[in-house]
């Protein structure tokens, strides 16, 4: 509980982090696609992945898995979850380990 409480603080800070962002929405709305995807296009490296799935015929769930500073993150998912017909969803954050680099040398992707 400690730690998931340190993990929190830090994903609100400027600290970095990785999140998925949650999101259902009606893919009837106006150019509401394009803009989703228009706003992931202008993060750059910030996504890392995105998983569409078709939930019926109206709605569309979508999972983005980003990678950067907590509080820029934050305002990215605001962002997103502020857009019209956007239905719901949510942020998930977690801190990435100071020492990150150390223990992972591998090139960035």
């Amino acid at each position: 509980l400690v730690r998931s409480e340190v993990t929190r603080s830090r994903a609100k800070s400027k600290a970095r982090a990785v999140g998925t962002l949650t999101m259902v929405y009606d893919h009837h709305v106006r150019e509401l696609s394009e803009k989703l995807t228009d706003i992931q296009h202008e993060l750059g490296d910030k996504v890392r992945s995105t998983l569409h799935i078709h939930l019926d015929h109206d709605l569309c769930l979508e999972v983005i898995v980003l990678r950067g500073r907590a509080d820029e993150l934050q305002g990215v998912a605001d962002r997103l979850l502020a857009t019209k017909g956007v239905l719901q969803g949510g942020l998930e954050l977690i801190a990435e380990p100071a020492d990150t680099k150390a223990k992972h040398p591998h090139p960035p992707h």
